[in-house]
């Protein structure tokens, strides 16, 4: 699908390459200004309450929704939230955020900025794509009393770029693909590209169990991971009857993680038809799994989550590419919420060897990573400041 082109022709060959987001960019989103995150296979992202943790993921969150299709509404339902803290409006009373991402991949770096008016009217009033040297898709708002942005993409034809209006409450890099012909060498990098930032934006699945939901029992076809893990006991029923491996390697890790003896994970239907999750304690027989406490049912699902992937999981990836070119990105906000000090190594453990596969990447947030670290390969990101581990 990918061909990696340039005006001047064909680029090094990048195929073996699947997408992936390496930096974030907050230039103006909730309390950040100017902010740049690199994105490794396993980042953790530590700071104090109130730092700007969960913005960043918010934001990451965003433009993959967004990439997905998803309306300007849909995503940010209070605009107001994502201004800049002492922001203040220009003279027609405007004001709004901007956020962006670079994305690696068969074309090489890929950046995309986005800046979006939050006041009066939610709308996308300018984006930019740029790579292999040329800027790819540029859209500005022309006339504010028209729902559209006027869009410029790169050509390299008889003229140098394509014009055309396109709507201010959808990603215009999500939409190139229904425009552009592919022609001509400049159409197809634009594609190539976009594409490209399509495809690692999509395969986001945001998680936060939540231990108070995830003690209901589910329903038994209910068979897709959501991202308050609600419906743990379903997944479990079918991830115990799909891959015996990986089931194993989940009762390893739940085994290292929780305080009492672990044997095996089994399910069992009720009468009014849900079924329900047990943890077998060998002579002291099976445990529910409600009677967890928060920080083993939170270390259990998020164990699940890195060792199942996109199949398990209620996400949906680029369906026309194959899941072997594409890298499943879990966001964690609070990853380390309710877990001691043991189990967070641990569970950083298992998201460094599923990470270091290539088909999964973690991004969480974390209140303190002293200690929890241990030998893992972890790109830690302090308020800005990166080191790699």
């Amino acid at each position: 699908m990918f061909r990696s082109m340039s005006a001047s022709g064909l680029l090094p060959a990048r195929t073996q390459l699947r997408p992936v987001v390496s930096e974030l960019r907050l230039s103006a989103f909730k309390s950040h200004r100017r902010a740049a995150f690199p994105l490794g296979p396993l980042t953790l992202i530590s700071g104090p309450s109130g730092s700007g943790k969960s913005g960043v993921l918010e934001a990451y969150a965003a433009l993959a929704r967004l990439a997905g299709g998803a309306r300007l509404t849909e995503v940010f339902r209070d605009p107001a939230a994502y201004i800049p803290r002492r922001a203040r409006p220009d003279r027609q009373g405007r004001r709004g955020f901007r956020i962006g991402c670079t994305v690696d991949g068969p074309v090489g770096p890929v950046r995309l900025d986005v800046a979006v008016q939050a006041e009066p009217e939610l709308r996308i009033v300018g984006e930019r794509m740029t790579g292999a040297g040329e800027t790819l898709l540029e859209t500005a708002l022309r006339d504010p009393g028209r729902r559209c942005v006027q869009a410029a993409w790169h050509t390299a034809g008889a003229v140098a770029v394509t014009r055309a209006p396109l709507p201010d409450d959808r990603l215009a890099t999500s939409l190139l693909p229904l425009r552009v012909a592919g022609t001509t060498e400049g159409q197809r990098l634009a594609l190539a590209a976009a594409e490209q930032v399509v495809i690692a934006l999509r395969s986001v699945f945001p998680c936060d169990p939540r231990p108070e939901r995830m003690r209901a029992s589910a329903v038994p076809r209910d068979g897709r991971l959501r991202g308050c893990c609600e419906n743990l006991a379903a997944v479990l029923r079918r991830t115990s009857r799909e891959c015996g491996t990986r089931h194993a390697a989940l009762v390893a890790a739940v085994r290292a993680g929780c305080a009492g003896p672990v044997e095996g994970l089994v399910t069992e239907g009720r009468a009014d038809g849900v079924v329900r999750a047990l943890v077998q304690q060998g002579e002291f027989g099976a445990m529910p799994v409600e009677r967890l406490g928060d920080g083993e049912l939170r270390y259990l699902a998020l164990a699940l989550v890195l060792l199942t992937g996109p199949g398990v999981l209620a996400v949906d990836p680029a369906a026309d590419v194959l899941p072997a070119r594409q890298v499943l990105t879990v966001l964690a906000d609070g990853f380390d919420r309710c877990l001691d000090r043991r189990q967070a190594r641990e569970l950083l453990g298992v998201a460094a060897r599923m990470c270091a596969r290539g088909h999964i990447r973690l991004v969480g947030t974390v209140g303190d990573v002293t200690g929890a670290v241990g030998d893992a390969p972890v790109t830690v990101v302090n308020l800005g400041r990166e080191r790699v581990l």
